[in-house]
């Protein structure tokens, strides 16, 4: 096959006499290849962190909270149906959440977050049914489930019990232990005290597995009323779920219940209580992108130092052609398809290698972890067990497109000054 005379010469130039291929080239395209791979590499994984944490936050959390702003709500019983007027709502139910400690049976006490929900709203959602991994989703009575990683801290299984102690203001707590100590007869004063300390004994009946580790190592899910008692609600609860057909519609419809249906109550988003999280995970993939682009820019740096090279070494040549009636066109495209092969070959090694390693990220992670004691994503910081990625098309595009227009450009300067070269010069170059 009879190739164009641009692309036969710049072929013919990557080459040397001697060997397949120059090393000075494949320097060049490893420069290139490695830009690409750890761009497709961070970028991935950044997006898949992004795109996971919302999945996670999505199948466990509600959409919309209404709350009274940390006052009890105590007409919650009235806001199912105008909540349900809505088209696009598929569900609501109260619940009670706050801190307590927990204790264990083993001597294990730590601090936890409860959730008192109501068992038939919660247990109708699909997401947390299939983030039980052991026991059931059964909160009848005096019964918990607890998050993987809490039972595992808290040497609990199913079957097990925890007692739960509420974390409420301290003042009518100190009051009652300074009235016990200057009382005559400290009794009644002392059973005052007990009923605001009074735990309760719960049986642990499931565990659960969200995904996010911020969850599964401190959140427990008990009986609606057991919340209530624990924060002494009565029949009033901290605030009222709320779940959508299409979770991104959140922000719509939270406008809608602050400023007609509930004016005086507050409706916050599951974006707006992640928000901090997820503006700074975008930011942090822009910058990253733009700073490992100037891996890609140095690359180019090489691929110029390459041309000019090649061009000081083949001046006697550029003067031939020159001579023979090669045009300054001509001439700029020879050493411009140079940086486009090798644009082109980095593109596709440097895909190669970074779709490889996006494939055995988690292994690789496992063997530093088991041989080395290395571990580079701890779940404690990141939430989650594995390194989530997911590599968009579009992002793919913007990479290696990108790539190869540096690689070009950075050709251009040494095309440009041998297209400039007069024939006899050239000829006479020594």
């Amino acid at each position: 096959m009879q190739l164009p005379f641009s692309l036969f010469l710049a072929l013919r130039f990557l080459q040397p006499k001697r060997t397949f291929v120059s090393v000075i080239t494949v320097v060049s395209v490893l420069g290139v290849t490695l830009g690409i791979a750890v761009l497709i590499l961070v970028i991935s994984v950044m997006t898949g962190f992004d795109l996971e944490l919302r999945r996670k936050v999505l199948g466990f959390d509600p959409h919309v909270i209404i709350s009274a702003g940390g006052a009890p709500l105590a007409e919650w019983r009235e806001m199912g149906p105008k909540l349900g007027a809505y088209k696009g709502v598929s569900g609501s139910a109260p619940f009670v959440q706050g801190p307590v400690l927990l204790a264990s049976t083993e001597g294990f006490v730590r601090s936890a977050q409860i959730r008192g929900v109501d068992p038939e709203a919660e247990g109708a959602r699909p997401g947390i049914r299939e983030s039980i991994v052991a026991g059931d989703f059964k909160l009848e009575g005096d019964s918990a489930i607890l998050g993987l990683d809490l039972a595992r801290s808290m040497g609990v299984a199913v079957g097990g019990k925890v007692t739960v102690y509420p974390a409420k203001d301290f003042a009518p707590i100190l009051a009652a232990l300074t009235e016990a100590e200057e009382a005559s007869n400290p009794k009644n004063a002392l059973a005052k005290l007990r009923s605001l300390v009074l735990p309760a004994e719960l049986t642990v009946t499931g565990i659960f597995a969200s995904g996010r580790y911020q969850v599964d190592s401190e959140m427990l899910l008990v009986p609606l009323h057991i919340g209530q008692e624990l924060y002494g609600l009565g029949d009033g609860v901290h605030g009222v779920s709320v779940w959508l057909n299409e979770p991104y519609t959140a922000p719509a419809y939270a406008a809608k219940f602050r400023n007609k249906t509930f004016p005086e109550l507050q409706a916050l988003t599951w974006i707006d209580l992640n928000r901090e999280i997820f503006d700074a995970i975008r930011l942090e993939r822009n910058t990253m992108f733009f700073l490992l682009l100037f891996i890609v820019i140095v690359a180019a740096f090489s691929i110029m130092n390459t041309l000019i090279t090649v061009t000081v070494m083949k001046t006697r040549e550029i003067g031939v052609m020159k001579a023979l009636g090669a045009t300054r066109t001509q001439i700029i495209w020879v050493f411009l398809t140079q940086g486009m092969v090798v644009g082109a070959f980095g593109n596709l090694t440097g895909v190669g290698l970074g779709l490889s390693i996006l494939h055995w990220r988690n292994e690789f992670k496992d063997w530093l972890a088991s041989r080395l004691g290395i571990e580079i994503f701890p779940p404690g910081i990141y939430q989650f067990r594995d390194i989530p990625a997911e590599l968009i098309p579009s992002d793919l595009a913007i990479i290696c497109v990108s790539a190869f227009i540096i690689c070009s450009l950075a050709a251009l300067l040494p095309a440009v000054v041998a297209a400039r070269l007069e024939p006899v010069k050239a000829l006479r170059h020594d």
